[in-house]
């Protein structure tokens, strides 16, 4: 019954997803919200310019339905909502903002860090109010260790960095929805295997939305998810990962969009000290770009890449 109701979930999702598209992307498109592209990055994306953006917004009412539909309304059930929901109005907020009032940066670096770090705030509350274990598992092995009110800031960081790291990915068509339903996909298996129902069942919702997001966002993409869909995506993530007790597989799981975000450090943090850039440009899929890959290489490369760090999370913790 569990496994059905999860095939329901994410089926629902993902006819949502695909039926949002047609109404959705017209709506978009006479509202103006197109995509402003970076003039350094690849010449090859000038040509997306106009392009539809804000269609996280298709990705978060499908999860949210399909959810609302299939889900307890668990003390799991606010957390999942609360980080996935809170950091999609964070990316919200952002596009609105850079498509509006044609702002490049959309939200300040100081309003962003404040609404991401008020929803992490509110997702630790309900923690604690849950008597969440602040307990870290070492996956794969016996080990574990609990880090007390320490947790908590662990949560904040853990919810930061995977909404970021998830929101670097998203440069190129079909490259996050692909690599997050990956993700996602393992992370439904491993809720799965320790009873966690509702975050399997977020997972799948997840699942299905984004692959129906997909049908119009893979290349050439009709729409992007923006930051409304990215923030939201990494958001989720990170709670699932929380609620299962897989906090450090993430790392594993996730391991393209840890790369991502190392990429951009890395190019950052060389630049200013050396004076000299590591990559031709960051995040680290558009130096594949820039060496001569097509856009539908490096997606495709990236989604292999993707899956085998899953498959690998699931046999560290012998899941096969």
């Amino acid at each position: 019954m569990d496994m059905m109701i999860i095939l329901f979930t994410l089926g629902l999702s993902f006819l949502l997803a695909a039926l949002l598209g047609p109404i959705c992307i017209p709506l978009l498109k006479r509202m103006k919200f197109g995509q402003q592209i970076r003039t350094d990055g690849p010449q090859s994306h000038l040509k997306k310019s106009g392009t539809p953006t804000m269609g996280g917004i298709i990705i978060m009412l499908a999860l949210l339905i399909a959810f609302l539909n299939f889900a307890d309304k668990t003390a799991d059930f606010w957390v999942l909502l609360t980080a996935s929901l809170g950091f999609g109005l964070v990316g919200f907020l952002d596009d609105y903002i850079k498509i509006v009032f044609k702002r490049s940066l959309g939200l300040t670096a100081r309003q962003k860090l404040f609404g991401q770090l008020l929803f992490s705030v509110i997702v630790c509350a309900l923690l604690y109010q849950m008597h969440h274990s602040t307990e870290i598992i070492v996956p794969g092995t016996s080990w574990s260790f609990d880090m007390g009110w320490f947790y908590y800031p662990f949560v904040v960081i853990i919810l930061f960095a995977a909404s970021n790291s998830v929101n670097f990915t998203d440069g190129l068509d079909g490259l996050l929805a692909g690599t997050s339903a990956i993700a996602f996909g393992a992370f439904t298996i491993v809720a799965l295997q320790v009873s966690a129902y509702g975050s399997a069942i977020f997972s799948a919702a997840m699942i299905g939305a984004v692959l129906g997001f997909l049908i119009y966002n893979a290349y050439p993409a009709k729409v992007f998810m923006g930051d409304t869909g990215s923030l939201g995506i990494g958001g989720g993530i990170a709670a699932v990962a929380i609620l299962t007790k897989m906090e450090l597989l993430l790392i594993l799981i996730g391991g393209i969009f840890v790369l991502e975000m190392l990429s951009v450090i890395l190019q950052v943090g060389s630049f200013k000290l050396r004076g000299k850039r590591i990559f031709k440009m960051s995040p680290i899929h558009h130096h594949f770009e820039l060496s001569g890959w097509s856009e539908w290489r490096v997606v495709s490369t990236f989604w292999t890449v993707g899956l085998v760090f899953a498959v690998l999370s699931l046999l560290l913790i012998r899941v096969f």
